[in-house]
């Protein structure tokens, strides 16, 4: 094909559009950083928290975006569909990797998503409806087994933490019940609330508030010891239940970005995970803030796709159509 002077000027200009921004030139424009679960969850408040401070820091706007479902799928999909420039970021967390086992017609690869950094981890509660006739560990175990296949545990998605860690609790207690799936951890544990949902595996940032006014039970902590957000609850270790987990949250760019741009990008959000209104917020809700370098992020991001798989072995969880 002949190219005219003009054409191939206009091309030239096409690529540079096109060109991928810069340490020396990010961010011109709005950032979006989208998130998997409903407002208010243990994603959606990291994301707001580093949001406000990504404005001032950066100099340039910066929007959350709900965008729930599919396991968090739909957000994934929407940052990886975005141009590989930076200016569309996924607080990504340990169910998105996790994805890429469990569903057979997953659109990404865990090398799709570009490490940028950790922002937290948190320990889960075994959460129990205040309308069930228990107070310990051991009497939700006697309850259950007088009643297989009665009792409802809500979960987010397929393999989820929330999935895994309930039927590794059926699984050594010898017990029997029917998962019930949720967009977020939101909406489940106020079905908790109302009484329609025995038991939840539940963040701490959504199960501790709802605990603390007395709207439901808490019957033990996967931490290794007991957490200072409630010291009078005991771990599923001490009760006899050898279970010690938590759940990682991060942000994610797509893989292509340039590394000048994540560099910047890690730099402004450990920052921002430094500051005493991050800590305090993130603190409260019974949540540990965490950073990284990309690097260390992506081994923890390799460790959990190792880790699930054997899990997945284990307790028979199949790929999912």
């Amino acid at each position: 094909m002949i190219r005219t002077p003009i054409a191939a000027a206009c091309a030239a200009v096409a690529c540079l559009a096109a060109a991928p921004a810069t340490a020396a030139d990010y961010p011109t424009k709005l950032i979006r950083i989208v998130v998997g679960f409903p407002a208010g969850g243990p994603s959606d408040v990291p994301a707001r928290l580093i949001a406000e401070r990504l404005k001032t820091s950066l100099g340039q706007p910066v929007i959350v975006e709900n965008k729930p479902g599919a396991a968090g799928m739909i957000a994934a999909n929407d940052m990886l569909s975005q141009p590989r420039d930076g200016y569309t970021l996924l607080l990504c967390s340990y169910i998105d990797p996790i994805n890429t086992l469990l569903y057979k017609q997953v659109s990404y690869k865990v090398e799709d998503l570009a490490p940028v950094t950790l922002v937290q981890k948190a320990y889960y509660a075994f959460t129990a409806s205040s309308a069930l006739p228990v107070e310990s560990l051991a009497d939700f175990v006697r309850y259950a087994k007088a009643r297989p296949g009665e009792l409802n545990y809500g979960r987010v998605g397929a393999g989820s933490v929330t999935e895994v860690l309930a039927k590794q609790f059926e699984k050594l207690a010898g017990i029997s019940m029917t998962g019930v799936t949720f967009k977020g951890t939101g909406p489940a544990i106020q079905e908790v609330v109302a009484g329609r949902i025995h038991f939840m595996v539940g963040p701490l940032a959504v199960t501790m508030p709802l605990y603390q006014a007395r709207k439901v039970k808490v019957l033990g902590m996967t931490s290794p010891e007991r957490l200072p957000i409630a010291p009078e609850v005991p771990t599923l270790a001490e009760q006899g239940l050898p279970i010690v987990n938590y759940g990682w949250w991060g942000m994610c760019a797509r893989s292509g970005v340039p590394q000048p741009v994540i560099e910047v990008l890690n730099r402004h959000i450990v920052a921002a995970i430094a500051t005493p209104e991050y800590r305090s917020v993130i603190e409260k809700l019974g949540v540990i803030p965490v950073s990284s370098t990309p690097e260390e992020f992506g081994r923890v991001m390799a460790d959990t796709v190792k880790e699930a798989a054997v899990m997945f072995r284990e307790l028979g969880i199949e790929r999912i159509e």
